[in-house]
Formats: C-alpha cells, sequence, structure tokens
C-alpha cells in the first residue's frame, strides 16, 4: 500500500513542479508577447483593413476592395518610387557590406590606436541625421564643395552637381548611407571575425594558401551565419529608408531619390489619404516579407551543401 503511494506523490510532485516551471516562463515572456501583440500584430491587422477602405481624418471609412491596389498599379509616382527604392537597395548593400567587411578585417589585426579607430568609424551611425545631412550637403555643394573642387584639382572639369542633380542624386544619397551604416555592420562582423579559429588559419597556412585563398575558404565560410544575419538586415532597412532622403533631398530633384516609404509619408500625413496610404504600406511590408523569405532558402541550400 505504501509503496504503491509513494510513486504516486513523487508523479504529482513532478507534475506539480513542471507547473510551476511552465507558469513561471510564461510570466516572463508573457508581457513581451502583450506587448508585440499590442504595438506590431493589431496595428499590421488594422493595416491591412485600412488597406481595404477609402479613409482620410475628416470621415468615416469605407471599404472598397482591391481599389487602392488598382489605383497603385496606375500611379506614375508609386512606380517611380518602386524603381527608386530597388535601384538604392541594390547599390547600398552590397557596397555597405564590401566596405564594412573591409573595415573590419582591417580593424580585426593588432595596430597602434585600433580602439580609436573602431570608435571612429562606429560614430556616425549615432550621430543625428540632420547634422549628417547638413555636413553633406555642404560637401556635395555643387558650386563650393570640397569634394567637387577635388574633383577639379584632378581635371575634371564639369563635375557632378550629385544632391542637386536627377542623374547623381541617388548615388550621392547611397555613399551618404553606406558612410553612416557601415560602422554598425562593422561591429557585427568584428565580432564574427574574433570567433573564427586560429587554428584553421594556421593550418591553411601551412598547406601554402596565400592570403586570399585564406580569406576565401576559411574567413568566408565561417562568416556565412553573420553575413546572412546582415544581408536581411540590410535589405529590410535598405526598403524602408526614409529619414536619410527627406533630410537631403525630400525626394527631389524631381522625383529622383522618391522611394516607397516617403511615398507613403505623402499620402497619409500631407495628403490625409490613409486608405492608399496603407495600400503602398502593405505593398512595402509583402516585398520585404518575400525577399527575406527568398535570402532564408537561398541559405538554407547553401548550408546544406
Amino acid at each position: 500500500m505504501t509503496t504503491t503511494a509513494t510513486p504516486q506523490r513523487a508523479t504529482r510532485r513532478r507534475s506539480r513542479l513542471r507547473m510551476r516551471n511552465t507558469l513561471l516562463g510564461w510570466s516572463f515572456i508573457l508581457p513581451n508577447f502583450l506587448g508585440f501583440a499590442t504595438l506590431t500584430v493589431v496595428p499590421v491587422i488594422v493595416l491591412f483593413y485600412m488597406s481595404l477602405t477609402s479613409w482620410n481624418i475628416f470621415g468615416s471609412s469605407q471599404f472598397i476592395g482591391i481599389d487602392n491596389f488598382v489605383r497603385l498599379a496606375k500611379d506614375a509616382s508609386f512606380r517611380t518610387s518602386f524603381v527608386n527604392t530597388l535601384y538604392y537597395s541594390v547599390m547600398h548593400i552590397p557596397l555597405t557590406i564590401v566596405v564594412s567587411l573591409g573595415l573590419a578585417l582591417l580593424l580585426n589585426n593588432k595596430l597602434r590606436g585600433v580602439a580609436f579607430f573602431r570608435t571612429a568609424a562606429f560614430f556616425p551611425y549615432i550621430t543625428s541625421i540632420v547634422a549628417i545631412a547638413l555636413v553633406w550637403n555642404l560637401l556635395f555643394s555643387p558650386d563650393y564643395g570640397p569634394i567637387n573642387e577635388i574633383l577639379r584639382a584632378i581635371g575634371i572639369s564639369n563635375p557632378p552637381g550629385w544632391l542637386t542633380s536627377a542623374n547623381w542624386s541617388m548615388p550621392a544619397v547611397v555613399i551618404i548611407s553606406t558612410w553612416r551604416d557601415m560602422g554598425y555592420y562593422m561591429v557585427l562582423f568584428l565580432a564574427a571575425l574574433q570567433t573564427v579559429p586560429r587554428e584553421l588559419h594556421e593550418a591553411a597556412r601551412m598547406d601554402g594558401a596565400n592570403v586570399f585563398e585564406r580569406f576565401w575558404n576559411v574567413t568566408l565560410p565561417s562568416l556565412r551565419p553573420t553575413m546572412f544575419f546582415v544581408t536581411v538586415m540590410l535589405t529590410i532597412n535598405s526598403f524602408k529608408i526614409f529619414d536619410l532622403i527627406l533630410v537631403l533631398t525630400n525626394g527631389g530633384p524631381g522625383q529622383s531619390t522618391m522611394v516607397i516609404s516617403q511615398f507613403i509619408y505623402r499620402k497619409g500625413f500631407e495628403e490625409n489619404d490613409f486608405g492608399y496610404a496603407s495600400a503602398a504600406s502593405v505593398v512595402l511590408f509583402l516585398l520585404c516579407i518575400i525577399v527575406t523569405i527568398v535570402q532564408f532558402m537561398w541559405n538554407q541550400r547553401k548550408s546544406a551543401r
């Protein structure tokens, strides 16, 4: 009788302990879930509904189905902003990866004053966007800017107009954005480089591999998880670029630097057409989701090899 009751008490004790641990775990993560649902999930659901309505700040919403999306397909300004977003992303993502990885490789060495240079490279990322825009507008000034003065000094008599030129404004924005972002991603690459086993480099060096071969066959494969994370984050941030372009060019000259996020801002907060702005936001949301899924699938295929 006592022998039978003892295992039952032990089982009940384990069940109570498991339940207590489960409740304790939920008590830690439930506030985060509630915050995520309140600040992210619910607004996204409302966004999808608003994209199917015609609504402005002065009246009630009216359900119109997919009319907003049909209107987007015919809107020349939206098509321009869509192309500009892709143009910016295609230029900004690889350039930022190359520059930030190059800085990380350089500053991963034991150099005199390396801590200062790491801080200096990261500093633009935490600098005010307004200050960045003001300084770079002066640097890129077509008539008196130092950059064009240097180009004239080396023999280029007709340097670009940069931020005042429809052809050169987007490349100028990409240069400024890369300069601003490179420090942050440099820190990520730098942390990953310091986890690469030195034994692998020593073995490759003993096998006769030169610097480039060691970088290609040892360093890059070790950086694959970090490279994937950086690529995903850069892609999403490139699609959502807004603040830097707003203070630098405000989408100009003309519409040469207007991106989807600024199109959404203009339709929603300047023209009060919230339903139409929500439809454009849904397109941007789906674009980010599709590209991210493609990147995940590509990374899984590479990892499986």
